[in-house]
């Protein structure tokens, strides 16, 4: 296992649309290792993929109640609403007010390959909206609502 560098700022990559995963092999799961740790070195509730330079639809998330890992994360349902202050790895000493929904439910793989599902509300809805976004070349700043 391994610390990554996180890209941050203006770093084009993070601008780009990750690529689905078509196989978990070693490399993959590695890429999962190294993005934990990177994420809890950095102090980070969540990590997707193109932060570290890699285009590849992966997140990892821990808000308190242990680590998730989902490969090709996607959305099933979303209800609510919810406005707080979101801040990134990528984004260094910036925050803002976003407004995301109260309760997601993803669908994705988990690290054997088998389809699971991610209910989440509140802080663990935000982390996984967010971290989603970032697979698809969104940033927390390109939300932030102005008051």
């Amino acid at each position: 296992m391994a610390i990554r560098n996180i890209r941050i700022d203006d770093d084009p990559i993070l601008r780009k649309k990750s690529r689905t995963v078509e196989k978990i092999d070693d490399r993959i799961l590695q890429l999962i290792d190294d993005m934990i740790d990177t994420m809890y070195e950095a102090n980070g509730v969540g990590l997707a993929a193109p932060q570290i330079g890699i285009l590849k639809r992966i997140i990892v998330i821990d808000v308190g109640d242990g680590i998730i890992e989902l490969i090709n994360p996607e959305f099933v349902s979303q209800s609510g609403s919810q406005i707080d202050e979101e801040g990134c790895l990528s984004i260094p000493n910036k925050t803002g007010n976003v407004e995301r929904p109260r309760f997601v439910k993803v669908r994705g793989l988990n690290r054997e390959g088998k389809e699971i599902y991610v209910e989440g509300e509140e802080l663990l809805a935000r982390a996984l909206c967010h971290e989603i976004d970032h697979l698809n070349g969104i940033l927390f700043i390109d939300k932030i609502i102005e008051e």
